[in-house]
């Protein structure tokens, strides 16, 4: 999970996709911590993409670095917990000026049942789950 972690913080933006019904919905994301072993990204409860993970927690991520991509595959859980919230917003200190632990709208999101692959041009896949 470490490696998935550093590859998406490299990576700076990864493409998170959800389903709206039948249609796949894709946006960029910058966020991604990890807290208590597991690892974690960040929306608005009051967004699109939260209703969706709600809905179908099922999503994919990609991101790229240099010559190497991932894709991962989970299942995205809601922490409904203040304390991961705001462990989030204090790796992210820009946030909390649109966010905080305690507005009802700050959502954290845990990956579980994860699969991750490394891939790159020159190399075997790297399978990493988590």
């Amino acid at each position: 999970m470490q490696e998935v972690y550093d590859f998406l913080k490299e990576s700076e933006t990864y493409f998170l996709a959800t389903m709206e019904g039948d249609q796949p919905r894709v946006r960029p994301f910058g966020t991604v911590d990890i807290f208590e072993g597991k690892l974690y990204i960040q929306t608005g409860k009051s967004k699109n993409v939260s209703k969706q993970m709600l809905h179908n927690p099922k999503i994919e991520i990609c991101a790229i670095n240099g010559e190497r991509w991932i894709r991962i595959q989970a299942n995205a859980i809601e922490d409904d917990r203040c304390e991961a919230r705001q462990h989030m917003l204090d790796v992210y200190p820009d946030l909390q000026s649109m966010y905080s632990a305690d507005d009802n709208n700050t959502q954290v999101l845990y990956l579980k049942d994860a699969i991750a692959t490394i891939y790159s041009f020159t190399e075997e896949p790297k399978v990493i789950k988590f």
